[in-house]
């Protein structure tokens, strides 16, 4: 990928909004002691990557429900060949290779309730407020705005992984750029 260089900014627009966890996962038991994250958003050249670390949990010993597909490993970003970087406000490591980071506080964390969501070991919603944000410089244009034409992130869908379409549909009145 060659040297990267970023843009900060303090805030980029306002996305504030939940996060949907399963509530067994070791990430939910990390916000619960300790409420801060990074949202790291890869591009869609990093989905092996990403399936790389599907598998994997920090959860020791691997929760019951889990143990026939998925195993423990501590260090998962090296398994998946990602840097770990420092955040600037956050604990939370940031990872190197993503073109977007987000460091955020986590507010509140709700349990979900529902038979379906229960019968896979239960959820919750963690209530993010994005504190600070890390741009890839290749992606920024007129020195604060993300440059839509260049940036698409990995897509997950229906256990699939997908970009975006490289079409425009249109843009919205507040469209600056």
């Amino acid at each position: 990928m060659g040297k990267q260089t970023w843009r900060r900014f303090p805030r980029f627009g306002r996305w504030d909004g939940p996060l949907g966890l399963a509530e067994q996962i070791k990430t939910a038991e990390n916000i619960r002691r300790h409420p801060e994250c990074v949202i790291n958003l890869p591009n869609p050249e990093m989905w092996p990557q990403v399936e790389r670390l599907a598998p994997l949990t920090g959860k020791n010993p691997v929760p019951e429900k889990k143990v026939k597909q998925f195993h423990y490993r501590r260090e998962k970003l090296h398994a998946a060949s990602l840097t770990p970087m420092p955040s600037e406000l956050v604990h939370p490591a940031r990872v190197k290779e993503c073109p977007v980071q987000m460091e955020a506080r986590v507010r509140a964390v709700h349990f979900l309730h529902g038979e379906k969501l229960q019968e896979l070991g239960g959820g919750v919603a963690a209530e993010v407020e994005i504190l600070r944000v890390h741009v890839a410089s290749d992606l920024v244009v007129k020195d604060h705005y993300v440059n839509p034409a260049k940036w698409s992130p990995l897509i997950y869908n229906f256990r699939h992984y997908y970009r975006l379409a490289e079409t425009e549909l249109g843009r919205t009145f507040r469209a600056e750029v």
